[in-house]
C-alpha cells in the first residue's frame, strides 16, 4: 500500500464538519506535545481542514501534499499566513535533519506509509519529537473512509514506528479510526 491520493475532484468533501466526529481538534492537539514556537508539519495537508485549525497554536505550520491540486483548494479555503505549503510526498521532504519537533498525519498515514517513508519521517523529526497519527482503521467497520483493506489497525501503525525509532506512547482503536502518538528516539531503532 502507500502513495496513493485522494480524489481531486472530491476535495471539497475533505470540508466537511462531520469529520470532526472521528478526530476532533483537541484530541489531535492532545496526541503530541509542542511549543507555541514550534514548526509543525501536516503529512497529507489535503484541504487544510485540520491545518488551519492547528495553526492557531504553534509559531508555523509545514502543509505537506503530494497534490499541487490540493494546495490550491485549501488556497481557496483560506491558508493563514503561518502555514507554509510543500508540495513533496512524505519519502522525499524537503525539511533538514532533526529540523521538525512534531509530524503529524490526518486520515492519510494509509497513503504514504513505506519504510522509505518512515525513514525520512525519522530524518526530520528531533529526537524526542513527537508524531500523531490518526487514520481509518483496519478494524472499522467501514461506513466512511477508504476501502478497509487498504487500511492499517493501530497495533501496525505503531509496529511500523517503532521499527523506525519511534517510542509509543499511546495506540487506540476507536469504531473507524484509530489514534497512535509516539517519539523519536534514535537509540530505539
Amino acid at each position: 500500500m502507500g502513495h496513493h491520493t485522494f480524489d481531486i475532484d472530491r476535495a471539497d468533501s475533505l470540508e466537511d464538519d462531520s469529520r470532526y466526529a472521528y478526530l476532533s481538534v483537541d484530541e489531535l492537539l492532545g496526541l503530541f506535545d509542542f511549543e507555541a514556537t514550534d514548526c509543525v508539519a501536516d503529512l497529507g495537508s489535503g484541504t487544510g481542514f485540520y491545518t488551519r485549525s492547528v495553526a492557531t497554536h504553534v509559531d508555523s505550520v509545514l502543509a505537506i501534499d503530494i497534490q499541487p491540486a490540493m494546495h490550491a483548494v485549501f488556497e481557496e479555503f483560506g491558508r493563514p499566513a503561518n502555514v507554509h505549503r510543500l508540495t513533496a510526498s512524505v519519502d522525499r521532504l524537503p525539511v533538514g535533519t532533526d529540523a521538525l519537533p512534531a509530524a503529524y498525519s490526518t486520515m492519510t498515514y494509509h497513503e504514504f506509509v513505506s519504510d522509505r517513508a518512515l525513514a525520512e519521517l525519522a530524518r526530520v523529526i528531533e529526537p524526542g519529537g513527537r508524531v500523531a497519527v490518526a487514520d481509518w482503521s483496519a478494524e472499522g467497520v467501514g461506513e466512511r473512509g477508504p476501502p478497509l483493506a487498504e487500511r492499517y489497525d493501530a497495533a501496525t501503525v505503531a509496529e511500523h514506528l517503532a521499527e523506525h525509532g519511534f517510542a509509543i506512547d499511546r495506540t487506540r482503536e476507536r469504531r473507524e479510526t484509530l489514534v497512535v502518538s509516539a517519539r523519536y528516539e534514535p537509540s530505539s531503532a
